[in-house]
């Protein structure tokens, strides 16, 4: 049975329901785990192996102790910020190890009190259902295309993109040779090499990558990771070598957000706006994906196309 035929089908058994029976139906068929084993997804299965594997290889917070610029950016934050991976950690898991006492939510506003507020959560990875609105809902079909996640830390874009799409050629540049490893040994566990490679490489000795690029990938990349002087001129070499027509830059945070936090940053080589042959694509971000999902990570994702 076909897209189509399974389409009539539901509508014609929706059809048949006491219409007083239909939102208890439709409630429980967007939230019930009882269809989880009917709508499994061996993809997302894969994606599971992986990162319950990463998170044996990692700390908890998922930061190396080479990160102490990281560390720190995520320390200073106004309001106090813990470094919780996406990719590593669902939201079950997360609570899963709040019970068990080796992660908090909350915080003390004063000390010996009872006083608490939420601590704020940043992932640097996308989790898995966001990999899945990536590449199912955001980017087009990517046969023939390469993609070039700047960044590329765990590898989450390039597992993801390797099971949800046809691209041709999924590559990961990260300047951590640590990282590089973690990925280098899952890619070839599972066999991925046809389709992906990672790079230990700075982004900006990597022009000639960039200006065959298709499609740019961009989560959370400089600004915990770099001084400002150094994400200006990472920026600026992006821009000038990034200019296929038709390519897309996908980016977490939006644009406008990353690069106004540098407009005070001395020498400024990039204005708090995209450049003029950016233009942004109109995303619905209110498709249904899962109970999982984080309807606030998915408004955080933004993309842009080369006009």
């Amino acid at each position: 049975m076909n897209f189509s035929e399974a389409k009539i089908e539901i509508e014609l058994l929706l059809s048949r329901v006491n219409p007083a029976e239909l939102p208890r139906l439709l409630d429980w068929m967007r939230n019930s785990d009882e269809l989880d084993d009917v709508v499994l997804d061996n993809r997302k299965v894969i994606l599971q192996n992986i990162s319950e594997e990463l998170r044996d290889a990692l700390p908890l917070e998922a930061v190396l102790p080479s990160e102490a610029r990281a560390r720190h950016q995520t320390q200073q934050q106004p309001r106090p910020t813990l470094h919780v991976d996406g990719f590593l950690y669902d939201e079950d898991q997360v609570e899963s190890l709040c019970s068990e006492g080796k992660l908090s939510r909350t915080y003390c506003v004063s000390c010996g009190s009872c006083r608490t507020a939420p601590l704020d959560f940043i992932s640097h990875s996308f989790s898995i259902s966001e990999l899945q609105f990536l590449f199912q809902n955001v980017l087009p079909d990517l046969s023939g295309r390469m993609l070039l996640d700047v960044g590329s830390r765990l590898g989450a874009v390039l597992y993801g993109g390797y099971l949800y799409s046809s691209a041709a050629r999924l590559v990961g540049v990260e300047i951590s040779e640590e990282f590089v490893k973690l990925q280098n040994a899952t890619v070839e566990k599972y066999g991925f090499s046809d389709r992906v490679q990672v790079l230990h490489a700075d982004v900006c000795s990597q022009e000639v990558l960039l200006q065959n690029t298709d499609v740019l990938v961009m989560n959370n990349v400089f600004e915990y990771f770099m001084e400002p002087s150094d994400q200006i001129k990472a920026w600026s070499f992006i821009f000038h070598h990034f200019r296929k027509k038709g390519s897309l830059l996908l980016t977490v945070p939006s644009l406008q957000e990353a690069l106004s936090k540098l407009q005070n940053a001395a020498f400024c080589l990039v204005t708090a706006e995209p450049p003029g042959w950016l233009e942004e694509v109109p995303l619905d971000y209110d498709v249904y994906l899962s109970r999982d999902s984080d309807p606030d990570a998915l408004r955080q994702i933004h993309l842009y196309r080369i006009t």
